[in-house]
């Protein structure tokens, strides 16, 4: 017979959402320094709707959000493809 399994305390992290600035101050952090208008560009649609980090509409405030973690990743990820491209 199986007894309960207890994991202790939830692990679940909850998303952090961020509007323009502070997007910008967690780059700064990472050592990616971006004027607001860099970082006003990156969430700005492109022609074909697209933008070039996954901000959203926050439906309840109308303002421009990203997901933290979702910044750090993007980052993180494109320096990595950056240094396997750098090795081939």
């Amino acid at each position: 017979m199986r007894g309960s399994c207890d994991h202790g305390p939830s692990m679940i992290k909850h998303p952090h959402y961020l509007g323009l600035e502070e997007a910008r101050q967690v780059l700064a952090e990472m050592g990616v320094a971006l004027s607001p208008r860099q970082i006003k560009r990156a969430a700005d649609m492109d022609a074909r709707g697209r933008r070039k980090l996954p901000f959203f509409v926050d439906p309840i405030e109308g303002k421009l959000k990203i997901e933290k973690n979702t910044l750090r990743g993007i980052y993180m990820t494109a320096q990595a493809e950056a240094e396997n491209n750098l090795r081939k």
